[in-house]
């Protein structure tokens, strides 16, 4: 007994500040605190600055023999494949709009890994879990944005080499693919800030994760949970329960263990990522389908991601 109530007081301390920050967000919407203006310029801001100075930081500090597994890297980018068609192949049989299956397909498979799963992985295993947090992101951010063109183009036979092209262009503008860039030389070779540089960085970084759990909550709108569709509850269970659930138990039985797999069980687990909705609308899939998967995945992630860290706690693997 002792143990399980230990290891529900370690998952609540590691869950419980990212959700309450959330919820503090959706408040302070409500109660006009913060309005659509502070949303969108909290978020821009750490698209743009804070997060890839947190992910420059965090991985310029790190061994990167210590954090690099090429065969981690491997398993995610195989396995989210092999997802992604999966996704497709049983949505083609029962989703007969192209609009509304592009986005099913994007809802399942895409992680908001660079909000909610750097801020797991950091309460999870500190700083190393942040730096090898950082390293899976610099793989699945080029990843997800090429399949959602996919998900999103083909069913609806639209053109998507222009569509491809400019992605492409914008994976190579990211600001977290140039941070991850930048920080490999010092995190290899041992190179060092100069300490004004370090704590100039360290204020911005720590700004990150506040602004953007209080950006996710005051985006959320839980009036349109009235308008859910089978659709979009398929794709909440598929995204937290079904993919990291099978995908979990296939990279333990592959062999990974102890961080290795607690950080891939985050990554599959995490709601979808804002942003799918912003493709939708821009590609012209159903933006209320998207919202929808959106809202009841990021809600439903407080009780998945919960039970998988206490799980994983229960059997010792964490």
């Amino acid at each position: 007994m002792e143990l399980y109530l230990h290891s529900l007081s370690f998952t609540a301390n590691i869950v419980a500040p990212i959700f309450f920050i959330v919820f503090l967000g959706y408040l302070l919407k409500r109660l006009k605190v913060i309005d659509e203006g502070f949303i969108h310029t909290a978020s821009k801001l750490v698209f743009v600055i804070t997060l890839p100075t947190l992910v420059f930081m965090s991985i310029s500090r790190t061994d990167f023999q210590a954090v690099f597994n090429p065969q981690q890297l491997g398993f995610v980018l195989i396995s989210t494949f092999i997802s992604f068609i999966a996704l497709w192949a049983i949505g083609k049989y029962w989703i007969k709009r192209p609009e509304d299956l592009g986005v099913f397909i994007q809802g399942a498979f895409r992680s908001n890994y660079g909000i909610i799963g750097l801020a797991v992985s950091y309460n999870l295993f500190s700083d190393s879990g942040l730096a090898q947090a950082s390293l899976l992101l610099a793989l699945v951010i080029p990843m997800y944005n090429v399949l959602s063109i996919v998900a999103l183009t083909i069913p609806a036979q639209r053109s998507g080499a222009s569509n491809i092209g400019s992605t492409l262009y914008e994976i190579i503008k990211n600001p977290l693919i140039i941070a991850v860039l930048l920080a490999l030389p010092f995190s290899y070779f041992g190179f060092k800030l100069p300490e004004i540089a370090q704590n100039t960085g360290r204020y911005f970084a720590n700004l990150t994760l506040p602004l953007a759990l209080l950006a996710i909550g005051g985006s959320l709108n839980l009036a349109s949970l009235r308008n859910t569709s089978s659709q979009a509850t398929w794709a909440t269970l598929s995204k937290l329960v079904f993919i990291p659930l099978v995908l979990t138990i296939a990279a333990w039985l592959y062999g990974f263990k102890g961080q290795d797999l607690a950080m891939m069980m985050v990554l599959f687990g995490c709601p979808t990522a804002a942003a799918s909705f912003v493709m939708a609308k821009s590609m012209g899939g159903n933006a209320e389908l998207a919202a929808n998967i959106i809202l009841m995945t990021t809600l439903g992630s407080v009780l998945t991601l919960s039970a998988g860290i206490y799980l994983l706690r229960v059997i010792a693997i964490i």
